[in-house]
């Protein structure tokens, strides 16, 4: 089963993490198949996460499964909206 979850990195008391695509028997930070975006639960600035929504709805298109915690940063990021609003010109 392939998953979209978080890998972690970053130093002791320091934590950022990448959103993967990895086989769910894998460790936790061990090899995955693609990143995907990353978040950084320490920043409080407007990019403190960022998913290529594409790709992200290109993985859950073929099966893969995220975790409650990607499920959420990826519903932030607009991966879950079916009719993305267009921007309107004037």
């Amino acid at each position: 089963m392939v998953k979209i979850r978080l890998a972690r990195f970053g130093s002791k008391f320091n934590p950022h993490y990448r959103i993967v695509v990895a086989d769910a028997r894998r460790k936790r930070d061990g090899k995955y198949i693609e990143k995907i975006g990353y978040y950084d639960p320490r920043k409080t600035t407007p990019n403190w996460y960022k998913v290529d929504v594409e790709r992200a709805r290109y993985w859950l298109s073929v099966g893969a499964q995220p975790t409650d915690t990607a499920r959420r940063i990826l519903r932030m990021a607009g991966v879950f909206k079916k009719d993305e609003p267009k921007p309107e010109s004037e």
